[in-house]
């Protein structure tokens, strides 16, 4: 059984995830979601929508910070109890954190930045880009359960117009998991696109000579109904 990670905020399903979604339920398996946190029984007829058969959802207090260990708890409870072959979640910031602790807890084997799936006589395999992107290798794993991070905007969602059956579960959460505390969250208000949407990007980096400078990287953008992106060394810099 394939089971994809469903990852949500703020009352809305993200698109990489409902992007993985429809692609494993296009190879005509049967195909699981998973929704974790604040809000995921209400989300999960959405799910039914873009190809899940069945979607699993857990909403305890452990669940309501955005923070990885209880959601490995989780996944991994639920991989034990239903038989889950394989794992798959678009890649973002919370969904490698808990794939990467989901391999480490299961001892399981983990492919990332894929961009592809297939089934070829039963087996499945990835797509991952190398070398500068300039070739695709297929890749496997040689035991399960099978772990699989892909490329944010590998997949667009299809919506097949299904509905979902919803089981509740309640996970057990080991002490480690829940020691870590989330003290606040900021998101920053942005007038356009976001990057993963945006036809256009308009990056800066070091070139502009400081912080001051930025500005006119964000008038580019707003201009040109675009995204704003930076270097790594103007984010780590704080500009």
């Amino acid at each position: 059984m394939i089971a994809v990670f469903l990852e949500h905020h703020e009352e809305q399903l993200q698109k990489g995830s409902l992007g993985v979604l429809a692609k494993a339920a296009s190879l005509g398996d049967e195909v699981s979601g998973v929704i974790l946190g604040p809000g995921a029984k209400e989300l999960a007829a959405e799910a039914g929508k873009f190809g899940a058969s069945k979607v699993y959802v857990a909403d305890t207090p452990e669940l309501e910070a955005p923070l990885p260990q209880p959601r490995v708890d989780a996944l991994a409870q639920l991989v034990g109890e239903q038989g889950i072959d394989t794992v798959l979640f678009a890649a973002s910031v919370l969904a490698s954190d808990v794939a990467a602790g989901l391999a480490a807890r299961l001892d399981a084997g983990l492919n990332w930045d894929l961009v592809d799936l297939a089934e070829d006589n039963g087996t499945l395999v990835g797509k991952r880009p190398a070398l500068e992107d300039s070739v695709y290798l297929d890749v496997g794993w040689t035991a399960e359960p099978r772990l699989a991070l892909f490329r944010p905007g590998a997949f667009d969602p299809a919506g097949s117009g299904g509905e979902a059956q919803v089981e509740e579960f309640t996970p057990s959460y080991e002490d480690f998991s829940t020691a870590a505390t989330m003290l606040e969250q900021a998101h920053e208000e942005s007038e356009g696109p976001s990057i993963e949407d945006a036809d256009v990007i308009v990056a800066g980096g070091r070139g502009l000579g400081g912080p001051e400078n930025f500005s006119l990287v964000e008038a580019l953008a707003k201009a040109l109904g675009g995204a704003v992106a930076a270097t790594r060394a103007v984010v780590d810099a704080g500009w």
